[in-house]
C-alpha cells in the first residue's frame, strides 16, 4: 500500500505543478494546457466513436505483432541454442538486422508494403523479434546441466526434454523478453501510424489510420494539441496497463524462476 501510495503523491504532484505551469501564463496555454482541460478532451474522446476505433485499431494491432514476434523468437532462439552451426551461419545477418532502427524502415515499407495494417505490424515484429529471440537463446544455454542429465538418466528423449525440461526452465527468461517486446511493438505501432499514416478501404475499423494518425492530425499546425496530448496520454495509459498485466501475468503464473535479471 505505501508503494502505491507514493505513486499517487508523486503522480498527483505532477499534475499539479503542470496546472500551475499552465494557467501561469508562462507557456502558451493553446500548446501546453493544463492538466484539466486534458481531462475535460479525454472525456470527449471517449465519446468519440472514431476515436474508440482508432484505439481499437492500434491495440489490435499490437496485439498481433506481439503474438507473430513470440511465434517466430521464440522458436528460432531454440534453434540457434541447440544448433551451433545454424547460429554461426547467420550471426552476421542478426548481427546486421538487430541494430537497425525499425523507424527507419518505414520509407522502405511504405514501398514494399504500402497498406498501413501489414506496414505497421510488420515493423513492429521486425522490433519485438529482438528481445525474445535473444532471451529465448540466453536461457537455453544458462539451462543447468544436472536437469538435462536427470531427464536422460530417465531415458527421455529430445522431445520429451524439450518438453519437459528445458521449456518450462526457459519460460520466465522469455516471458521477461516478452514484457521489453511488448513495449517496443507499441511503440512502433503508434509511430508508424504518425509517421506513415493511412489506412485501408476494405473494413469500417481499418480504413481509420489508428491512435497514432490521430495524435498527428490533431497536432498538425498545432490546431488541437489538446486533443493530440489527450491522445498521447491515453497511449501512454495503455502502455502501463499492458506492462502492469504483463508483470502480474509473471509474477503470479511464471514465478518459478528470476526471469527479471539483466542480460
Amino acid at each position: 500500500m505505501s508503494r502505491i501510495v507514493r505513486n499517487i503523491v508523486g503522480t498527483v504532484g505532477v499534475l499539479a505543478i503542470c496546472e500551475l505551469v499552465g494557467r501561469s501564463g508562462l507557456v502558451n496555454p493553446k500548446y501546453l494546457p493544463p492538466p484539466s482541460i486534458i481531462a475535460v478532451r479525454l472525456v470527449e474522446l471517449f465519446n468519440d466513436r472514431g476515436f474508440s476505433l482508432d484505439l481499437t485499431q492500434s491495440v489490435l494491432a499490437w496485439v498481433m505483432a506481439l503474438a507473430i514476434a513470440v511465434g517466430l523468437a521464440v522458436p528460432v532462439g531454440i534453434v540457434f541454442a541447440t544448433m551451433p552451426l545454424v547460429r554461426s551461419a547467420f550471426s552476421i545477418v542478426v548481427e546486421f538486422l538487430r541494430p537497425l532502427p525499425s523507424v527507419a524502415l518505414i520509407p522502405l515499407a511504405i514501398i514494399v508494403i504500402k497498406t498501413n495494417p501489414e506496414m505497421k505490424i510488420s515493423l513492429a515484429v521486425f522490433g519485438a523479434f529482438w528481445p525474445i529471440l535473444f532471451n529465448t537463446m540466453h536461457a537455453m544455454s544458462d539451462i543447468e546441466p544436472v536437469q538435462i542429465n536427470t531427464a536422460r538418466a530417465f531415458n527421455a528423449g529430445k522431445v520429451r526434454t524439450l518438453l519437459s525440461v528445458k521449456l518450462p526452465s526457459i519460460t520466465p527468461f522469455v516471458f521477461t523478453g516478452v514484457r521489453i517486446s511488448a513495449s517496443v511493438a507499441l511503440i512502433l505501432v503508434i509511430s508508424t501510424e504518425i509517421l506513415a499514416g493511412g489506412g485501408t478501404e476494405s473494413d469500417e475499423l481499418w480504413k481509420r489510420g489508428g491512435l497514432g494518425t490521430y495524435i498527428a492530425t490533431a497536432s498538425e499546425g498545432a490546431a488541437r494539441m489538446d486533443l493530440a496530448i489527450a491522445a498521447t496520454f491515453v497511449a501512454g495509459v495503455v502502455g502501463v496497463l499492458i506492462n502492469t498485466i504483463l508483470t502480474s501475468v509473471q509474477r503470479r503464473w511464471i514465478n518459478w524462476s528470476d526471469g527479471d535479471r539483466d542480460r
